[in-house]
Order: C-alpha cells, then structure tokens, then sequence
C-alpha cells in the first residue's frame, strides 16, 4: 500500500514537473524558431517568445517557396514520401503478421514450429545489419528510388507475428469448433472472428510501427538519391547542411514542426485504442 504522504506528493510532483519540461521546452524552442524570420533566429539572444511569421514560414517551407538552396524537395512532396513510406511499412507489416500468425496457431503443417522460431529469429537482425544484402537485393529489383523500394524491405515483421500468435492462442477452441460447425472456412474465420478480437492490438501495433516507418532515416538515405524521393526525416538533416550557407533556421524549423504533427495525430486519434491493446489481457 503506498502511504498518501506530502513530502512524498510534493517530490512527485517536482518529478513530473521536471519530465515535462524536459520534453516541452525544445518542443516550445521549434515553435519559437518557426514564428521568426531568419535574420532574427541569427542574432544573439536567440528569442524566445513566439514571433509574428509564423504563417508565412508555413507557406515557405510547405510549399518550398523558403528552401533555395537547400537541395531538398519541398515539404509538401516529402510529407507525403513519408506518409506513403510509414503507411506502406504499418499496413505491410500488419497483414503479413497476422496471416503468418494465423497460419501457425491454426493450421498443422511440417516444420510449424521451425518456421516460427525461423521467424523469430529475425529479431536479431535489424535492417542496419543486413543493409548491405538488402540494399543489393533492391538494387537488381530496380526498386532503387522508389515507394517499393522505400517500404518492402521493411515489412515483414517478427514482433507483430509473434504478438498475434499469443493473441490467437488465447483464442477458446470452442469458438473454433463453432465456427467449423457453422461452415465458415478458415478465411471467414480469419476475417470475421480473429481479426474483430484483435483490432486494439491492430490499433496498438498501427501506432507504433507507424511511428517506426515515419522515424526511418537510414534506409531513406541509401536508397533515394532523387530529390522526389527524399523524406522529411533525411531532408531535415540535408537542410542543416546547406552548402556554402548558413542554415534557414526558421524555415528548418517550420519543417520539423510539420514533421512531427503526423504521428502526434495517430497517437491522439487512436490513444484510446493504444492504451487498451496494450494493457487488455481478456478478449
């Protein structure tokens, strides 16, 4: 039992108080940025109350009119480059799951359980492991600069099937019984009993591999060497190295705000979803 004391209280509170700092005043120093125009985000003390060109540093870098020089797309392009990128990898990865799942816990075939731990294995070779391979493979597929090329080599995935199998396997046999009985073949089960018992595990799982597929900056890098290709994650980091410039600061920051709204949406919208497929333990 945890003892309501004030000492105990006050010191938690500070605690919290700390936390959110800590993550608010970068988040409140992007803001900044982004509602100055670049001569002031040059001059000393760099400010910090808001500024009055915030809506025209959104139209600079949003619609590319603030990023000569720069050799990045505009922002609008590599927003959607990102979204089309995260989407493909969450969507990707969640399909191939639970069919691969479905397939282990329901069907009986030679090697079941070989094929699973072969799955699982994977775990310990993230893509900065096997790039090399992976990237010769894309290559000679002709994927190079391309949304294939951006998303397929990062779909499958060996945390969600394993998730999925645990889901199914809680699973009554009796309500697989019934459904055989009834005369629903294993793709009508699939659709209309497992898929229905695991959506908040499917909403926990689209925000996190969402966010994983936006966060992406190596892969984007290796593989896209067309401007019409580049996500916003990569171009942020080109737009700190200009050449012979010195950074658009405003205009550098207007686009991290805007790429950070996507996935502080998807968590937003489907909080309620992520919190109960993390923690729910009955279906």
């Amino acid at each position: 039992m945890v003892e309501n004391r004030r000492f105990l209280r006050i010191v938690t509170h500070i605690v919290l108080i700390l936390g959110i700092a800590i993550i608010a005043i970068p988040i409140w120093i992007m803001l900044v940025g982004a509602s100055h125009d670049g001569v002031r985000m040059l001059q000393v003390p760099v400010p910090l109350m808001l500024g009055d060109q915030f809506w025209v540093n959104f139209n600079a870098a949003l619609f590319g009119t603030g990023l000569e020089g720069t050799e990045t797309a505009p922002v609008w392009l590599m927003l959607l480059n990102s979204l089309i990128m995260a989407l493909s990898i969450t969507f990707g990865k969640i399909i191939i799951s639970l069919l691969s799942a479905f397939a282990i816990v329901y069907f009986r075939f030679p090697m079941r359980m070989l094929c699973f731990w072969m799955i699982f294995v994977t775990l310990m070779l993230p893509v900065e492991v096997r790039i090399i391979p992976t990237f010769e493979v894309v290559a000679n597929l002709g994927m190079l600069n391309s949304y294939a090329g951006l998303s397929i080599p990062l779909i499958a995935s060996a945390t969600a099937t394993f998730l999925f199998r645990q889901v199914f396997m809680t699973i009554p046999g009796e309500l697989v019984e019934s459904a055989r009985i009834d005369g629903a073949s294993p793709m009508r089960f699939f659709i209309d009993f497992l898929i229905p018992l695991s959506r908040t595990n499917i909403a926990a799982l689209f925000v996190i591999l969402f966010i994983y597929g936006w966060n992406q900056y190596l892969w984007p890098l290796i593989i896209t060497t067309d401007q019409a290709n580049y996500t916003i994650v990569m171009s942020i980091k080109q737009m700190l190295e200009a050449a012979e410039q010195s950074p658009v600061w405003n205009i550098i920051m207007m686009t991290a705000l805007l790429a950070m709204l996507p996935p502080v949406l998807v968590v937003i919208l489907m909080q309620k979803l992520f919190v109960k497929g993390l923690v729910e333990s009955e279906k």
